[in-house]
This record gives C-alpha cells, sequence and structure tokens, in this order.
C-alpha cells in the first residue's frame, strides 16, 4: 500500500498565475444551469414570454396588452432601465398622436430583454463571479490548480 500526502489550497492561497488559469477552466462554472431564468422569470411578470435568445436576437410575444405591459413596466422596474424608456416611448408617441405600432413595441422590448440576458451572461462568466462561486462553494486545489 502506498500513500500519498497532498496539499490542498483554497481558491486565494493559489498565485496569481494559477488563480488565472483555475478560472480559465471554470469559466462556466456559473452558466452550467438556467441562468437564464430570473430574466425569463422577469419578463412574465410584465407580461411578455421570452421563447428563446441568442446574440442576435430574442424571441417572445405579450401575453399581455400594450398598454398593461407598459404599466407593468412602469411600476415594477426602475427609471434606468431600458424597459422603463421603451415604455416611456410608447406612451409620449401614443399621446402625440403618433401610433407606436405593437410590433415594433415588441421588437423594441425583445432588444432590451436580449442585451439584458447578454449582460447576465457576462456578468456570470466575469472574473469576479467566477472567483466568488469558487469561493462561496469552498472548492480545494493543488498548488498547480488542480481541483480536488
Amino acid at each position: 500500500m502506498r500513500v500519498i500526502e497532498v496539499k490542498l489550497y483554497q481558491f486565494d492561497e493559489l498565485s496569481d498565475e494559477v488563480k488565472l488559469k483555475v478560472m480559465e477552466r471554470m469559466a462556466d462554472i456559473n452558466v452550467d444551469h438556467g441562468w437564464w431564468d430570473f430574466v425569463y422569470e422577469d419578463a412574465a411578470t410584465i407580461g411578455l414570454k421570452l421563447m428563446g435568445f441568442d446574440d442576435y436576437k430574442c424571441e417572445g410575444k405579450l401575453t399581455e396588452a400594450v398598454g398593461e405591459v407598459c404599466r407593468r413596466i412602469l411600476v415594477n422596474h426602475g427609471k434606468a432601465c431600458e424597459t422603463y424608456r421603451t415604455a416611456v416611448d410608447y406612451y409620449d408617441r401614443k399621446h402625440n398622436g403618433n401610433p407606436y405600432i405593437e410590433e415594433d413595441f415588441l421588437h423594441s422590448l425583445l432588444e432590451d430583454y436580449r442585451i439584458m440576458l447578454r449582460n447576465e451572461y457576462e456578468y456570470f462568466t466575469g472574473e469576479e463571479a467566477i472567483a466568488e462561486t469558487i469561493r462561496v462553494n469552498e472548492y480545494e486545489f493543488t498548488e498547480a490548480g488542480r481541483m480536488e
């Protein structure tokens, strides 16, 4: 029988070079599950059903009338949110006699959500989020960065 002793380190005990290698190897740790669920749930609360997305477009349909979707956005989303600006733009056009076609509103809203999804993905795959997940889960590594 042979006994091998291995020293294990917490993430913050590793050298900066090894930390980078670990984060590269674990780059998808935060996106290997339904990371988009929160954004989909948010959309549903305003009356938008998201049905798919990629880097270039987001697909979905309104489950409520445009006016109700706008009202929910104005109540639930902050002024800094793009969806808020989209809803305000709809109301401004409507009240100035410039009809805002439902398809245009839907297209703008889906673009807002595509950007939200992209931002979420970029956050979850960023170094800070990856390192935090590693720390929270208390993963241990060899000095070379192998996970044990």
